[in-house]
């Protein structure tokens, strides 16, 4: 339950206890790490036509030879090293390797910088599909309210529906609110468990299902929207003629709108910020053997404008598929706007922690924004067009150095409005998409300052970082689509080897990807560090990753003066570094979707 992304106020000291409570109850013990090699690579590999660089970490000021051996130890490319320079986040004296200019294909190839060699990796078209699959794999396995069968998931991973009401759960069929919050009960069956918790969160849900639809909408209009299509995911309802993804995405959405007040009830049209345990449950409870009871939180206008983009882009988006879902969509998105314009200041609370993450947002401004894009790019309407061009976030720059996230979405708006056709007038559709290709370049100077080339400044390694890593790498294939540069794709690309081993760490942080990948990662079922009987987290799960503000207890006591870029542990108690999340594996499925494009 990442209760936040970002730099964390939503931390709340409740949320901390809980943790400390959880970890009370979870090993703190792990495996000596060996250290990494000096020579960090992207340990899956790299595109044939894609940018293929290293770090090596050396106190050398001078140049270094290198070479590219391939599986059979025959020198495939050779040259020498560049000055990389102290790297700040890390603390890193790093020099870099460009074998870019490589276009050879095979497996086993190994970098090889003053006589210390790398991980072994691969050089190859398909590199990404794989990951592709098992990034948007992670969805299916976190729904709520459906087995989830070996067929698709493994028989590791199967395990009957999760709160369903079925004993020894109460269930999320007639879930009562918080008292003094309403006098009845909701179904709000179904939709995705949030990360290594069991609360379902709309303003989550909401920024990670955006995310989903759009990588399909970015793959339609990029000619590649076959790698999504039907069939290509590990999900019950391939075969019906819908691409899975928005198979996958319309599970989420449907509990969304579940979430939405009906009429005839007090702020109706609004939506519940949130449903979960009423108190934190251990690690690790099983969904279908969690007894705690369930509560409805205070509806929130973040959650309802959440409510409000995601309905609005399913109504544009599943149109040629589902009519009826479509108009379905079309018609909650139309109810949340006008609620939330007449209850605009219903904010969630930061103190809201027990038992799930508050995810408090007390900024809606950015959310309307998004919602009112979303809400125009998809009918045209003019009201819908004059909240766009009277927010003043359609005239700043929304694009900040962290990234946007949950609980700052106009990023959003501004690249659903630079994408999808609309009616702005042209100078303003050319500033709007200027915009994008601006805060792309921004995040290409910051990777060209540092040893490992990631797209966050020194100061960015919070709650999450990786998933503010993907965010960012996602703004630039965004400029790459609006410009076709290579460069921009490059950078994307490069992003994705911060990621998958080249790093501080020498760490991939996605499971079942790389020679040292993260495999301990918090979650109550994927639990095998506590339970040998538990599966470890299904391959293409993603790590929060490096957290500055140590904000658990093992970190605390383990990571203790680390450099931002070294503050991660794969250990399961560390959840303030190394749980899941559905807005971490997002924008991962996200860019692996357009990294796997050909």
């Amino acid at each position: 339950m990442p209760p936040s992304s970002f730099p964390s106020p939503a931390r709340t000291a409740a949320a901390l206890l809980a943790g400390a409570l959880l970890f009370v109850a979870a090993p703190t013990t792990q495996a000596a790490v060996a250290a990494p090699p000096a020579v960090h690579v992207n340990q899956l590999g790299y595109l044939p036509d894609g940018p293929k660089r290293a770090t090596v970490v050396t106190a050398s000021t001078t140049a270094l030879p290198w070479q590219l051996r391939d599986a059979s130890g025959g020198t495939a490319a050779s040259g020498t090293t560049t000055a990389g320079g102290a790297d700040a986040a890390s603390g890193d004296s790093t020099q870099l390797v460009d074998f870019s200019s490589y276009r050879g294909t095979g497996t086993g190839y190994t970098l090889t910088v003053d006589g210390r060699t790398s991980h072994p990796f691969d050089i190859r078209a398909g590199l990404y599909d794989g990951l592709r699959a098992d990034a948007m794999s992670f969805f299916y396995q976190q729904r709520s309210g459906t087995p989830i069968e070996a067929r698709l998931a493994g028989a590791a991973y199967a395990r009957p529906a999760g709160h369903l009401g079925v004993a020894p759960n109460q269930g999320d069929t007639s879930v009562p609110c918080q008292p003094g919050v309403c006098d009845y009960a909701r179904d709000v069956r179904g939709g995705w468990y949030d990360a290594g918790d069991q609360g379902k969160y709309v303003v989550n849900g909401g920024i990670a299902t955006w995310q989903l639809v759009n990588s399909f909408e970015r793959a339609r209009r990029a000619g590649h929207a076959a790698a999504l299509g039907d069939s290509t995911l590990r999900v019950p309802e391939r075969g019906n003629k819908v691409p899975d993804v928005l198979d996958e995405a319309r599970w989420e959405l449907e509990f969304l709108m579940r979430m939405q007040i009906p009429d005839g009830k007090p702020l109706a049209g609004m939506a519940f910020h949130k449903i979960h345990d009423a108190a934190w449950t251990g690690l690790p409870t099983r969904p279908e053997q969690d007894s705690q009871p369930r509560e409805l939180h205070p509806a929130s206008t973040a959650a309802t404008l959440n409510l409000a983009a995601t309905a609005a882009q399913c109504a544009r988006v599943y149109a040629p598929y589902d009519a009826a879902f479509a108009a379905r969509c079309l018609a909650s998105a139309r109810r949340a706007w006008t609620a939330a314009q007449a209850h605009p200041d219903r904010l969630a609370p930061d103190s809201d922690g027990t038992g799930g993450g508050a995810y408090g947002d007390t900024r809606v401004g950015d959310e309307f924004y998004w919602a009112a894009a979303e809400l125009y790019a998809t009918t045209k309407e003019s009201r819908y067009r004059d909240a766009v061009t009277s927010s003043p976030f359609h005239t700043s720059d929304v694009f900040t150095a962290a990234g946007f996230a949950w609980h700052d979405t106009a990023a959003l708006g501004r690249i659903t409005l630079a994408t999808v056709p609309n009616g702005l007038p042209a100078a303003d559709l050319t500033r709007v998409r200027a915009s994008v290709v601006s805060a792309a370049d921004g995040y290409l100077a910051t990777m060209g300052r540092q040893g490992y080339a990631v797209p966050l400044t020194t100061d960015g390694y919070v709650w999450g970082s990786n998933g503010q890593v993907a965010n960012n790498a996602s703004v630039i294939a965004v400029a790459h689509e609006l410009t076709r540069q290579p460069r921009y794709r490059a950078g994307a690309l490069e992003a994705l080897d911060y990621l998958l081993g080249r790093n501080a760490l020498g760490q991939s942080y996605i499971t079942g990807y790389g020679e040292h990948p993260a495999l301990n990662q918090h979650h109550r079922f994927w639990a095998h560090q506590y339970d040998a009987s538990l599966p470890n987290p299904p391959a293409g799960s993603f790590a929060g990753g490096p957290n500055a503000a140590l904000q658990d207890p093992v970190a605390q006591e383990k990571l203790a003066g680390c450099k931002p870029a070294k503050c991660y542990l794969d250990d399961i108690g560390s959840y303030s570094t190394n749980e899941v999340a559905i807005n971490w594996n997002a924008p991962l499925a996200w860019l692996v979707a357009f990294a796997a494009e050909r």
